[in-house]
């Protein structure tokens, strides 16, 4: 598949084990809030919900948090306005971004983040001139030590997912958003441990990035994703696995 990267997959799983798990909790709040709004209370018929109350299972978001957010949509004392937002804009080096933002005050959030792409050398794009270069595709993660590779593969087939990859250390199956709780479920049932799981953006190609350049692009990405009112950022660079860890160790 093109641009699979082992960024993609670094980034998904550091999520997991992220210091910064406050901030990480209040984003899946906001987006709980959001999703409730717009399909209701009950998961199996808001996937939406769904999807995102598997994101903070998957992270320990405590179940009151979880229940005191629901509640207070419910109950109507939720008074936020949160809109979603896209923006797309360019790194150094060409790197497309794509960025997804949750905000009550698209006017403040827009300037924010046009000033953080411009002191990182980037700059923000007008609407749809990068999001073609990315499509959406359902990605779950099994430890290798978690499954048969035979089994694994050949169920992923029978289940009419789109491609199976080999990481260093996992399983990485891609599948058709609309049929990514379908399999994610057909897995489980099968007795396969899922490490993670989400549905995002796969860029359609990756361009590679080393030393300096890789450092620029991984700061401009790590303060978006700072950034209180976005979601999720996406971008279509590669750099290598010892580099990440360089930069997580200094």
């Amino acid at each position: 598949m093109a641009g699979h990267s082992k960024w993609a997959q670094i980034k998904h799983k550091k999520a997991l084990k992220d210091a910064r798990r406050g901030k990480m909790f209040s984003k899946l709040i906001r987006e709980i809030t959001v999703a409730v709004k717009l399909g209701g209370p009950d998961p199996s018929a808001n996937p939406r919900l769904r999807l995102v109350l598997e994101k903070a299972k998957e992270v320990n978001l405590p179940k009151d948090n979880i229940e005191r957010a629901i509640k207070r949509v419910v109950g109507g004392e939720e008074s936020a306005n949160f809109e979603e937002v896209i923006y797309e804009g360019y790194g150094p080096e060409g790197v497309a971004f794509v960025v997804k933002a949750l905000t009550d005050n698209k006017n403040r959030t827009v300037g924010e983040i046009r000033h953080i792409f411009s002191k990182h050398g980037g700059s923000l794009a007008t609407s749809g001139s990068v999001l073609w270069q990315f499509s959406e595709k359902g990605v779950i993660y099994v430890d290798k030590d978690k499954a048969d590779e035979n089994k694994l593969f050949e169920l992923a087939i029978s289940l009419n997912a789109e491609d199976v990859k080999e990481d260093e250390d996992s399983f990485v199956i891609y599948t058709n958003p609309k049929d990514f709780h379908t399999i994610k479920e057909a897995l489980i049932n099968e007795g396969i441990e899922i490490s993670s799981s989400s549905i995002t953006l796969i860029p359609q190609n990756t361009i590679k990035l080393s030393g300096e350049k890789a450092k620029k692009i991984l700061k401009l990405f790590e303060a978006l994703e700072e950034h209180d009112d976005v979601q999720e950022v996406y971008a279509n660079f590669d750099v290598d696995r010892e580099l990440l860890e360089e930069m997580e160790q200094s």
